[in-house]
């Protein structure tokens, strides 16, 4: 399962919207639910994150992100 994660780089920092980044990775689940928590653990012990939002991709919204964006899965 592919999640897009919305983020800021520093959780320390007062969050604004125009330093929002956002990555792609994929989490080996069974649902969405079990995903994000999995996810939301991995970042936060493995990063500085704020994490802003999490969603889980479609096959039709993962087609569509990897024609329109510079698309590259991270890995933790």
């Amino acid at each position: 399962m592919i999640f897009k994660v919305f983020y800021q780089e520093n959780k320390d920092t007062t969050p604004r919207r125009e330093n929002t980044k956002t990555l792609y990775t994929e989490v080996d689940a069974k649902t969405v639910l079990e995903g994000t928590i999995k996810l939301r653990e991995t970042i936060t012990k493995k990063t500085n994150y704020r994490i802003e939002f999490m969603d889980a991709l479609t096959k039709d919204a993962e087609k569509y992100e990897k024609k329109t964006v510079n698309f590259e899965l991270t890995t933790f």
